[in-house]
């Protein structure tokens, strides 16, 4: 097996092989997964002078560890989170140098949810439909990284950025999220639709890379019954039957047969991904479709 690869010590809550995803595949019921916070990926790639649809690591929570065979620039972004080499403190959001054999330790999230880390070469597992990314929902791609899990690594190509941290956007302390009302929001009374778009929400710790769940007034349906099942899009806001909104993220399923109420404004996803549970959460209507 090659050298340019590295070992997980410690592969944490849940670490997974992320990109861009496999968008454009959803008529054949395929998900198009992907890194959840976009942004956060992109830059710790361009931290590392890695192309920007190189596969990252996605931790969740409590971060990983991970010792390389091969020196390696590496950056971790995303949610902030205590990084060390060897037990000794380096930077977080900037390129860092780690040598070959040495431990690379990605702590606890201390705001947000999801760190990214960008290794030099990019994580070279084998792409499926043109992506390297995990997908929990249909099993595509490489499972969840375990420990002693080995990884490949690509070459690098070309070379890291010269700063001493890159700015980076704060977890949300309260997460607002604008949608589009519809197509399904006729299933639902008036008074419904108003408590969707006037009433708090919580972000619920039953949220996943599938969707973000939460936890808040229940939406009643001027409807009853259920739809044939329809394609879904990321960001779509449906509703089932408990009538509180979900969120759907990268690993959505293609068709749901529940209503949906509205959809969120693509770029208001990146910062769902670091809502923690319990995050406040407001949903703003911007238009109807």
């Amino acid at each position: 097996m090659t050298d340019r690869a590295l070992s997980v010590v410690r592969a944490g809550a849940l670490t997974t092989v992320q990109d861009g995803g496999r968008p454009g595949h959803a008529h054949l019921g395929v998900p198009r997964s992907g890194a959840l916070d976009a942004p956060a990926a992109a830059l710790v790639n361009r931290l590392v002078g890695n192309p920007p649809e190189a596969a990252v690591l996605e931790t969740t929570l409590n971060g990983c560890a991970l010792r390389p065979r091969r020196p390696v620039t590496v950056a971790v972004g995303g949610a902030p989170c205590p990084v060390t080499v060897d037990g000794r403190p380096v930077a977080w959001g900037a390129p860092v140098r780690v040598p070959a054999g040495a431990l690379l330790d990605v702590g606890a999230a201390v705001r947000g949810v999801r760190s990214y880390v960008a290794l030099s070469g990019g994580v070279a597992v084998e792409p499926v439909l043109g992506s390297r990314a995990t997908d929990l929902l249909s099993g595509l791609g490489p499972p969840p990284l375990t420990d002693g899990t080995v990884l490949p690594l690509g070459p690098p190509v070309g070379s890291h950025a010269c700063v001493d941290v890159a700015p980076q956007p704060a977890p949300p302390a309260e997460l607002v999220l604008r949608v589009t009302l519809g197509p399904r929001d006729d299933w639902f009374t008036p008074a419904a639709a108003g408590t969707f778009t006037s009433r708090a929400y919580r972000v619920s710790a039953a949220s996943n890379r599938i969707g973000l769940r939460t936890e808040g007034p229940a939406l009643e349906r001027a409807v009853g019954g259920e739809l044939p099942s329809e394609g879904v899009v990321l960001g779509a806001v449906q509703v089932p039957p408990d009538g509180r909104p979900v969120v759907f993220l990268a690993d959505h399923p293609t068709t749901g047969g529940y209503p949906v109420i509205a959809v969120v404004t693509a770029g208001d996803l990146p910062a769902a991904a670091q809502a923690v549970p319990g995050t406040p959460l407001r949903f703003v209507a911007v238009r109807r479709r």
